[in-house]
């Protein structure tokens, strides 16, 4: 055959069995409940840019400085790209939207200060600990923070479950960091960045914020952001911002040429420039005035979620939220993170184990089970729907694993998600020009 009419055939044909697991993928994420904070999926327009021939182009290098020809078009998205990240959040100096996800974006800045001479190997640093809310990039043993640095881990209150922002002073003052992180994984209740900076400022280290899990919250207007208050922001795109995985880094122009060399050619080679552009539309669409409702009703949803799940006798670490997330503790019920979140997805629900503040059991088990609203919020439910959403957990949760509770569960989520397509058709009537306006100054 030739092998252009090769290339112009469609998947079911070219492979049926990768056709076969993309349509269940489909269909698992079309019927069930995913409550996982970390995840969200892309608006159709997003969605087109993931498989667009700007995927095809090797732009390795940074716009107006290619180290391949032909790229005057990457050269356009990537500009587009840095200048909606930049109108998003308001003060940041600079931005580089090329690493690949979370977690080099925050190396990318653990190099600039190496290369900087303001960090060297073995210099110690500070991060919230790993079960209480951080990340593995936050000064972990298993990941190459934790390596290269000696890392200091604060906490939160045993009793409250919250940051408590003397004992981190205190604790800086002690062992006098390079630098300071804030920012979370599963900690639910607002960060005080400009205490962070304060604290920073004192002891005399530089501040980096990771606000991947609070991006788009922060984009939104539901939740203060540490751009005024930290020396650099990293963050992600696919969780409350509802782009595609990608990862992101703003700082201040006197570190500019340190980050970007440190993103490429010091972590990475050429830039995924697919996943650049389909962003670059999650950014346009961050900046119109809907995001601001969906940022809000994706924090009340939460709320009202963690409100349900209490009342339905389940315990809430800190009692609540103030994000998009929250943590169940399972410590009293006997059952495990794993177990959980095992019965759960029987169910056709996607919720994930999380380690639990003090937590006594591994990282395999856990004491916990996460939980979060930004894909649902996607879906168009709102706060009225989360009573619903927590009777199906804890229908669950009580059967102890129950099959004949979660076969039942199963098929009533279904039925319940079909009143949520995920892209619903739209009305005859609708046209482009209902589209909100094209926004670029923050609202």
């Amino acid at each position: 055959m030739n092998n252009g009419y090769r290339h112009s055939l469609p998947l079911e044909v070219v492979d049926p069995e990768m056709y076969d697991i993309t349509t269940d993928e489909d269909r698992r994420i079309e019927e069930g409940l995913v409550l996982i904070a970390s995840e969200n999926y892309v608006s159709k327009a997003v969605k087109s840019l993931l498989s667009s021939s700007h995927g095809f182009k090797y732009a390795e290098g940074s716009v107006g400085n290619r180290y391949y020809p032909g790229g005057i078009n990457s050269d356009r998205v990537e500009k587009l790209a840095i200048e909606r990240l930049l109108a998003l959040y308001n003060g940041a100096e600079h931005a580089n939207v090329q690493p690949l996800s979370g977690s080099p974006a925050n190396n990318a800045v653990y190099l600039a200060l190496i290369k900087m001479g303001k960090l060297k190997i073995g210099d110690t640093i500070m991060g919230f600990d790993l079960s209480s809310g951080g990340h593995l990039t936050h000064g972990s043993p298993a990941s190459l923070s934790g390596i290269l640095f000696n890392c200091e881990n604060y906490n939160v209150d045993r009793e409250t479950g919250l940051l408590d922002y003397t004992e981190i002073r205190e604790m800086a003052r002690t062992c006098k960091p390079g630098l300071i992180i804030s920012g979370t994984t599963s900690y639910s209740r607002e960060i005080d960045f400009a205490e962070f900076n304060d604290i920073a400022r004192e002891v005399g280290a530089y501040h980096m914020a990771d606000m991947a899990h609070l991006a788009g919250l922060i984009a939104g207007g539901a939740h203060p952001s540490p751009v005024p208050h930290a020396d650099f922001v990293t963050g992600t795109t696919q969780k409350t911002l509802r782009g595609a995985r990608g990862g992101f880094v703003l700082c201040r122009k006197e570190f500019a040429k340190f980050v970007d060399k440190a993103v490429f050619p010091g972590l990475q080679g050429g830039p995924h420039m697919h996943t650049i552009a389909a962003n670059a539309v999650a950014y346009k669409e961050a900046l119109e005035p809907g995001f601001r409702d969906y940022s809000k009703c994706v924090k009340e949803n939460a709320k009202y979620l963690a409100e349900y799940l209490m009342g339905l006798g389940h315990k809430i670490i800190t009692g609540g939220t103030d994000t998009h997330m929250m943590v169940m503790d399972l410590t009293k019920t006997g059952m495990t993170g794993r177990q959980v979140d095992g019965w759960l997805e029987d169910a056709g629900i996607y919720a994930n184990k999380n380690k639990i503040p003090f937590d006594e059991r591994s990282s395999e088990e856990t004491s916990g089970v996460r939980f979060g609203t930004p894909f649902l919020t996607t879906r168009g439910m709102e706060p009225e729907q989360m009573l619903y959403v927590a009777g199906f957990i804890s229908d669950v949760l009580r059967s102890m694993g129950d099959e004949k509770v979660i076969v039942r569960t199963k098929e009533a989520v279904r039925e319940f998600c079909s009143d949520f397509p995920l892209y619903p058709e739209l009305p005859e009537e609708y046209t482009i020009k209902e589209l909100p306006p094209r926004e670029f100054e923050r609202l």
